[in-house]
């Protein structure tokens, strides 16, 4: 079961449909999986979404695993507000419930982290130039994601510290969205885990 935005969802993947597909495509692949995957990604949602739906999405599926990729959308910046979408501390509440919702139905759960941004291109992101994205922000939300998992004991991937030491802008196609070599990258990463 996953629950996340539209970077899981898989935009702009034209190969295999992003990572949580390809995630799902090698889980077929193996003969002594026979779970259910589904990819419940919505673009532009935030975690304040994910809540208001987490109850009618999780009722009809099977447990087994939730892995949550949510929390770029939280991070982005509205110029017009002087803030962030959702702010830290509300983000923070925000993750701690998604956790205990979810440890009501099953105990495995793993948050995959953030992934950084071309901030050349995303400061404002150019299909809204009232929002921007910049790593500082997403770093500073992946940080708050890492540090509730380590004190829930929830497993975390963190995407974003490995992620930035590479030639990161080259996986992104639009400063934001990873390309399907970057869905590949990410789906590689979960696999090892």
């Amino acid at each position: 079961m996953y629950f996340w935005d539209s970077i899981t969802y898989g935009a702009f993947d034209p190969e295999k449909g992003g990572w949580a597909n390809r995630l799902r495509l090698y889980l077929d692949s193996r003969y002594d999986f026979e779970d259910e995957v589904y990819n419940l990604g919505i673009s532009g949602d935030n975690t304040e979404g994910l809540l208001e739906r987490f109850d009618a999405e999780a009722k009809f599926r099977e447990s087994g695993l939730f892995i949550f990729a949510i929390g770029i959308n939280d991070s982005q910046y509205v110029i017009s507000e002087k803030q962030n979408r959702v702010p830290l501390d509300k983000f923070e509440q925000n993750i701690k419930e998604l956790i205990s919702r979810a440890r009501k139905i099953d105990n495995k759960i793993l948050f995959i982290g953030l992934t950084p941004v071309d901030e050349a291109k995303t400061t404002p992101i150019p299909w809204n130039k009232d929002k921007m994205y910049k790593n500082e922000y997403v770093k500073k939300y992946n940080n708050k994601i890492k540090e509730i998992c380590k004190s829930e004991r929830v497993d975390f991937i963190d995407i974003f510290s490995e992620m930035i030491e590479k030639d990161y802008k080259s996986m992104l196609i639009d400063g934001l969205h990873p390309d399907s070599k970057g869905h590949k990258w990410i789906a590689d990463k979960i696999i090892q885990k």
